[in-house]
């Protein structure tokens, strides 16, 4: 049976030294590393040894009583939390760690979620329960009341007390518990049961860097989960992630079903790719075979098509979508004598591994810019191009990514007719609500338009990020209905469909108000009442919101909303003054309207109408020669028949 194990946690809850002692009590590994000596084995990039925080998601390899458990250990900071995230895709069960001192942290509630999501069954490990400040019954509490009333400590195994927690949730084992003919057997089968629906949640404590509670935790994860993979089926694995080993592409990935071989080949589009390798990795070492079977976690090499997130084989299943974005955007700042494009080269290569980058090739200034989560990952950024391709980058103050949308419904008409060119696109365009992104419905009759043309204006709409008329930045949470159009049977060309979509696009955004959206933190503050005046002063100020103050007799705790914009830089300013005793955390919310707006559209100064890539005017053809027509004529001048919709 294969497993595999995540284990995710708030920075420095204790989980890297977590994974050291699992994986040498299971003879994984010969000796013990330390986060403080530098020498984990899971973290065993330079850069995570310098810093002693992970940032990559590494596997160890683990082989218990006939099973084989694939153990990943996730970075706990929230710059990296999309490489996290990805990790938990592909996870059977996960383990979170939180600290018996510090309780429940923002990342811990951040992964708490995404495993809700993904319904990944969840076991809980307080560590640091040696500690003379721990408060394992405290923390507990806090579990049952913050992440769910279903945690059950199980501290002491099937106890009366356990048995009688069981036995509530079943009718029958109720009977039996009050005959006193209740048995470990049966209580043990229904738990499985409770744990695989998200029913039970185990929690246990312990002390990782004193070795207490580990192996004991483990066992009963061992008992208490199972999986189920066909080996039998046509293989199909998902993609969590790319690595590069010295320049050749490995690309990691669990089996969902069947069995993969080398040479086994795959097809993605108008190529066909070869498995030439496959390797089974153990922290940085590795081995190669022949084959995996179903439910096993492993690289392969040969293939280059797969981006993270993909399913291959023989589903056809919609790419993961990932909800760990980032609020930040970055402009590389280089001075080498590299050339720029092979610069950008570089850099599309970190994109593939840590697709959240997001690189952006400005050709009008000569430009890169990369999407970053925080301070953190650019300088993480920074040594990982000077130790992996000796060269030395910096980067600008991140700007905050702002996003556009729609205040109403328009329709929106394009129409692109240069000499021996023609195509046109009617698209209505209506707002979603906020964070449902970009959609697509289609009432276009074949009869109008083929539907391979329709298939290639919904293609268009999805290829790329569309620039908002205010300040460029992407358009989104916005509803497109594909009307109608038309095509040439001799002149459209390829190309034709997405020069009229764009300039539909467009010419449906100068029709309606446009709103700029920013990102949000939703936050948590907790300190002494004393300070209660001058955190709610400051949550003003900075444009946020909160809830009614929990007070207790001697602390304060504020739940509340505030704009990445003005919320970023606090925490050194809520520890100043609250002598580091207080406690912020902060999780992306989403994106909502932007409390600066005119301020914002003021210092882009971005220039609707000198767009190199877009523009709401459509072009006609007269007497052998194109001839351009203002969006605010565009719709008269339309060559389909107007339908009652618009």
């Amino acid at each position: 049976m294969y497993k595999t194990i995540g284990v995710l946690a708030h920075v420095d809850a204790g989980k890297t030294t977590f994974c050291e002692q699992l994986l040498y009590h299971t003879n994984s590994i010969k000796k013990r590393g330390r986060v403080d000596h530098q020498d984990a084995f899971l973290d065993n990039h330079s850069i995570e040894r310098e810093r002693g925080i992970t940032i990559f998601a590494e596997q160890g390899r683990i082989d218990y009583k006939g099973d084989v458990y694939t153990l990943i250990d996730t970075p706990g900071h929230v710059d990296f939390a999309p490489e996290m995230e990805r990790a938990i895709h592909v996870m059977d069960a996960a383990i979170i760690i939180v600290s018996a001192v510090d309780g429940i942290e923002g990342h811990t509630e951040t992964v708490w979620n995404l495993l809700r999501e993904q319904r990944v069954p969840t076991f809980i490990f307080i560590n640091k329960a040696d500690r003379e400040s721990a408060d394992v019954a405290a923390v507990m509490a806090a579990i049952q009341s913050e992440l769910s009333p279903n945690a059950l400590q199980f501290d002491n195994g099937l106890d009366a007390k356990a048995k009688e927690w069981i036995a509530e949730r079943d009718e029958q084992l109720m009977e039996k518990y009050f005959a006193d003919s209740l048995n470990d057997e049966e209580c043990a089968v229904i738990l499985k049961q409770l744990i695989h629906n998200e029913q039970a949640f185990i929690c246990m404590s312990g002390s990782a860097l004193k070795d207490e509670g580990i192996l004991a935790f483990f066992k009963t994860i061992a008992q208490l989960t199972e999986t189920n993979f066909d080996a039998s089926m046509p293989f199909e694995g998902k993609v969590y992630k790319i690595r590069h080993d010295n320049q050749q592409r490995l690309t990691f990935m669990k089996a969902l079903c069947g069995t993969l071989k080398v040479r086994d080949e795959f097809t993605f589009g108008d190529s066909t790719e070869k498995v030439t390798e496959i390797r089974l990795y153990n922290g940085a070492s590795f081995t190669a075979v022949q084959q995996v079977e179903a439910g096993d976690i492993f690289a392969v090499k040969g293939l280059a098509k797969p981006i993270i997130g993909d399913v291959i084989g023989a589903a056809q299943m919609d790419r993961s979508i990932y909800e760990m974005i980032p609020a930040l955007q970055a402009k590389v700042i280089y001075e080498g004598e590299l050339h720029i494009k092979e610069l950008t080269r570089i850099f599309r290569e970190l994109e593939a591994e840590e697709p959240s980058l997001r690189v952006i090739w400005k050709e009008k200034f000569q430009e890169i810019s990369v999407h970053v989560m925080g301070i953190i990952q650019l300088e993480v950024l920074t040594e990982l191009m000077k130790e992996r391709f000796g060269i030395e980058v910096g980067f600008g103050k991140p700007q905050i990514l702002y996003n556009e949308t729609i205040g109403a419904a328009a329709v929106g008409y394009g129409h692109f007719e240069p000499l021996k060119h023609y195509a046109e696109v009617h698209l209505k365009m209506e707002p979603n609500p906020r964070g449902a992104g970009i959609t697509f419905s289609n009432k276009c009759h074949a009869d109008d338009l083929s539907v391979g043309h329709q298939r290639l204006i919904k293609k268009h709409l999805f290829e790329r990020e569309h620039h908002g008329l205010l300040t460029g930045f992407p358009v989104t949470d916005v509803h497109f209905t594909l009307l109608t159009g038309r095509a040439h049977n001799k002149h459209t060309e390829g190309g034709d469909f997405r020069e009229a979509s764009f300039r539909a696009l467009r010419q449906g955004l100068e029709q309606v108000e446009n709103l700029l959206l920013e990102p949000y933190y939703r936050f948590k503050m907790k300190a002494s009442n004393e300070h209660i005046g001058r955190m709610m002063t400051d949550i003003q100020a900075a444009s946020g919101v909160f809830e009614a103050p929990l007070l207790t007799e001697d602390t304060v705790t504020l739940y509340g909303r505030a704009p990445v914009a003005t919320f970023m830089d606090y925490s050194t300013r809520f520890a100043a003054y609250t002598n580091g005793k207080g406690a912020l955390t902060l999780q992306y919310d989403g994106y909502d309207l932007c409390h600066n707006s005119s301020e914002v559209i003021e210092k882009i100064g971005y220039k609707k109408n000198a767009d190199p890539e877009y523009t709401s005017s459509s072009i006609f053809c007269a007497k052998g020669k194109g001839y351009s027509v203002p969006w605010d004529e565009a719709k008269e001048a339309m060559h389909c028949e107007l339908k009652e919709d618009e």
